[in-house]
């Protein structure tokens, strides 16, 4: 199992794979390819963000983070946000092992930076248990999201 590592532009293709791969299974609306790569683009040149990519270059993309740095739409304070975390279903282990170092690269990001990381899970599958490995990372939750007329892991039934 490889290491987390800071993604380059050269992991584009690997991380669109990665991004439509989330979309089918989180997603709750179609996605638009050209709105994924314009969200991952400049974290690959670190402007406003970076991405944590497992795997890539010379084997499979494993998992990867997409850090967006900017401010809340209600302050000026800059904030470390988590756009996507994912785990290519290939990849995925009981212990979570690869999602760890996500979260640990994720907070590294933040503390690097001295400004606060919001990171949450957006699921209808396995929603619990991707919530206590959370919690057991970044400590008690701090809210939820609710879906009205919608279910995530259901977008990519519209275009089929």
């Amino acid at each position: 199992m490889g290491e987390v590592r800071i993604a380059g532009p050269h992991d584009l293709q690997a991380l669109m794979g990665l991004a439509l791969t989330s979309c089918e299974e989180n997603g709750f609306v179609n996605p638009n390819s050209d709105k994924l790569a314009n969200e991952i683009w400049p974290a690959l040149h670190l402007d406003h963000g970076v991405v944590g990519i497992i795997g890539g270059l010379n084997s499979p993309a494993e998992g990867g983070v997409l850090l967006r740095i900017g401010s809340m739409w209600y302050s000026d304070q800059m904030v470390v946000e988590e756009k996507a975390i994912f785990i290519h279903p290939d990849f995925r282990d009981a212990k979570g092992e690869r999602a760890k170092k996500l979260f640990q690269f994720s907070k590294s990001v933040a503390d690097s930076l001295n400004i606060p990381l919001m990171i949450g899970v957006l699921s209808n599958d396995r929603t619990k248990a991707k919530v206590r490995m959370y919690e057991r990372e970044f400590g008690k939750a701090s809210g939820a999201y609710f879906l009205y007329g919608a279910k995530t892991g259901i977008s990519h039934e519209a275009t089929e």
